[in-house]
C-alpha cells in the first residue's frame, strides 16, 4: 500500500504571512499547492522559490543567501532568486519563481513566473557555425548555456562516448553501488538535443585541428568547419605498466560503458582489488562493499587522500572504511595482475575476481599538442578560457587557467568545475567577456560521509583543524603564509557555503 504524502511545511504562503514574521536577509519556509516554496527577502524585495535545489533537491532553506542568489547546502549550485535561473553548476535547470504581493502587513505569493527569454550577449556578431570537441561535463554545459543564452547558430558536439552525457559523479556513487537505476544518469533525455538544435554526434573522434582553415578534422577523413570552438576533450584513465593490466577482469572507470563492465562483473564476483586510494578508488571500494564484495585497497600512499585532505583526516577516512570491512594494503604497488588475482611488489599476493584501478588520470591534450597551441600541465587557456589561438576555447579537465584568488595557473579535475567552465566559455564564444572566477569546489561521498572542499590548494604548510574528524563535525582550513587557500568540512554545509562567499568577496576586492 502507498504511503500517504506528507503534510506540508510551514503556513500556505497563498493566504499568507505577517510581514513582520520576514525581517530583511530572513528566509521563510512555506508551501504553495502543496508544494515547498521558500521566501527570502532582500532589503525591501520578498522573493518566493521552489524550496528543492534542482540537482538533488538540496534544502535551499539550509542554503545561504547571498545578494539575490540562493545557494545550495549540499553541492554548491547558485539560483536566481528573481527568476530562478541556475547560475552555478552543478544545478543545470532552473527552480521555480513566484510573484510576490506586500500589502496592508502581509506577505502572499500569487502565479507563478514563466522563465525568463534570454538573448545573446550584445556586441560582437555572433558566430555562424561553433563546434565543441568532447561530450563530458564542459562540453555539455556549454551546448545547453548556448541555447538557454540565445544562440540560433549551427552547434555540433563531438562525443567519442557511445551514451549521450551522463552524470559521471553517480557512475562511482550510487549506481555502481546498486541504489540508482540507470534511468537517473543522463543529464538530459535523448530528445533534449533535437529539440534544442544540437547536432550529438556519438561516437566519433576528432583526428586533427587546422586553426588557420578554422576546422576539425574527424577520424573518417571529413572536414567540420567552426567559426569558434570549445575544446573539452576531458581526461582518460591512467593505465598500469605491469603484465596482466589489460585482462578482461580489469577495470578503469571513467564512462558509462565503464561502469556497466563493472557492474556486470560484480554481480559474479567476490573478491575485488582497487588499485589506488584517491577519491575514486575509495568512493569505488565504498559502492562495492554496498553489493558485499570483499575489498582490498592497494596503493603507495602512507594515508590514503592525505595529499589533499592532510594526515588527519587520511587517517579517519582509512578506519571509516576499515570499519565497513575495507582491507589497506598502504605503501605498496601491484607488480602483476592474472586470472586469480594481483601480486604485489613486497611479495604478497590478494585474490581477486574484479579488479578496478584508479591511480588517476591524465588530460588528452593530443588534439592541442598537433595543433600548436600552448600546454603546460595542461592546455593553457587565458581568464576568458580562450587559448593561445584565436577562437579556440577550453574547458574542463584539460584547461589550465589563472586562479582568480593567487593569479598562478592551476588544472582543476573536478565535475563542478567543468560544468561551470563550460558556462562561461559558451558565453564567451558569443562575446560576453565573461572573466572565470568562480571558486572550486567538489564533494566526496564514503558510505553516509560526505566532504565538501572549497577553494584550491595544491601546497600548504599549516592545516588548521576546527571541530573532531572523529565526530564527524569539522573544517580543516589549508593554508600557506598565513592565508586559507581552502577549506574542507563534514556536516558544515553553511560554513562551506559562507568560505566560498568570502573567497568570492576576496576575488571582487
Amino acid at each position: 500500500m502507498a504511503e500517504e504524502p506528507s503534510a506540508p511545511s510551514g503556513p500556505d504562503l497563498v493566504e499568507g504571512v505577517a510581514a513582520a514574521d520576514l525581517p530583511d536577509g530572513a528566509q521563510l519556509l512555506g508551501h504553495v499547492e502543496g508544494k515547498p516554496v521558500l521566501l527570502v527577502r532582500h532589503g525591501a524585495d520578498v522573493f518566493a522559490v521552489g524550496a528543492e535545489c534542482s540537482h538533488y533537491g538540496g534544502p535551499l532553506a539550509q542554503g545561504l543567501v547571498v545578494g539575490e542568489t540562493i545557494r545550495c547546502p549540499w553541492h554548491h549550485a547558485c539560483f536566481d532568486l528573481r527568476t530562478g535561473e541556475a547560475l552555478r553548476a552543478p544545478a543545470l535547470s532552473s527552480i521555480p519563481c513566484w510573484q510576490v504581493e506586500e500589502s496592508d502587513g502581509r506577505i502572499r505569493v500569487g502565479a507563478k513566473k514563466p522563465l525568463p527569454r534570454r538573448e545573446p550577449p550584445k556586441g560582437a556578431e555572433p558566430p555562424e557555425r561553433i563546434v565543441i570537441v568532447g561530450g563530458g561535463a564542459a562540453g555539455f554545459a556549454a551546448a545547453q548555456r548556448l541555447r538557454s543564452a540565445g544562440y540560433q547558430g549551427s552547434l555540433t558536439m563531438l562525443s567519442g562516448d557511445d551514451a549521450p552525457p551522463v552524470d559521471r559523479p553517480n557512475l562511482s556513487k550510487d549506481f555502481l553501488a546498486g541504489t540508482a537505476p540507470e534511468a537517473w544518469l543522463p543529464l538530459r533525455s535523448t530528445g533534449f538535443y533535437a529539440k534544442n538544435g544540437i547536432d550529438l554526434r556519438l561516437g566519433t573522434e576528432a583526428a586533427a585541428l587546422d586553426t588557420g582553415a578554422r576546422e576539425v578534422r574527424l577520424a573518417d577523413g571529413s572536414a567540420l568547419p567552426y567559426d569558434r570552438l570549445l575544446l573539452a576533450t576531458g581526461a582518460e584513465p591512467v593505465r598500469l605498466p605491469i603484465p596482466g593490466a589489460d585482462l578482461p577482469h580489469v577495470h578503469t572507470l571513467r564512462s558509462l560503458s565503464d561502469c556497466r563492465a563493472i557492474v556486470a562483473r560484480a554481480e559474479t564476483a567476490r573478491r575485488a582489488v582497487v588499485i589506488g586510494a584517491s577519491f575514486i578508488g575509495l568512493e569505488v571500494a565504498a559502492a562495492l562493499r554496498a553489493r558485499k564484495l570483499e575489498i582490498g585497497v592497494v596503493a603507495p600512499d602512507r594515508r590514503p587522500m592525505e595529499r589533499i585532505l592532510g594526515p588527519e583526516m587520511g587517517d579517519f577516512i582509512r578506519s571509516l572504511h576499515e570499519e565497513k570491512g575495507v582491507a589497506f594494503h598502504l605503501e605498496d604497488r601491484p607488480a602483476a595482475i592474472d586470472e586469480s588475482g594481483v601480486t604485489l611488489e613486497s611479495g604478497g599476493s590478494l585474490p581477486a575476481d574484479l579488479v578496478v584501478v584508479g591511480v588517476g588520470v591524465r588530460p588528452r591534450l593530443a588534439l592541442a599538442e598537433t595543433a600548436g597551441l600552448a600546454i603546460d600541465r595542461g592546455l593553457l587557456v587565458d581568464a576568458f578560457l580562450e587559448t593561445s589561438a584565436p577562437g579556440v576555447f577550453a574547458a574542463g579537465d584539460i584547461a589550465r587557467w589563472p586562479d582568480a584568488r593567487t593569479g598562478d595557473p592551476i588544472r582543476v579535475e573536478h565535475w563542478a568545475v567543468a560544468l561551470r567552465q563550460g558556462h562561461t566559455a559558451a558565453l564567451n564564444m558569443l562575446g560576453a567577456g565573461v572573466r572565470h572566477a568562480d571558486v572550486p569546489f567538489f564533494w566526496s561521498r564514503h558510505y553516509d560521509l560526505r566532504i565538501s572542499y572549497v577553494g584550491h590548494a595544491e601546497a600548504w604548510d599549516e592545516i588548521a583543524l576546527d571541530g573532531d574528524i572523529a565526530a564527524r563535525d569539522c573544517a580543516l582550513r589549508f593554508r600557506r603564509d598565513g592565508r586559507t587557500l581552502a577549506i574542507a568540512t563534514v556536516r558544515r554545509d553553511r560554513e562551506s557555503l559562507e568560505a566560498e562567499a568570502a573567497m568570492e568577496r576576496e576575488i571582487g576586492a
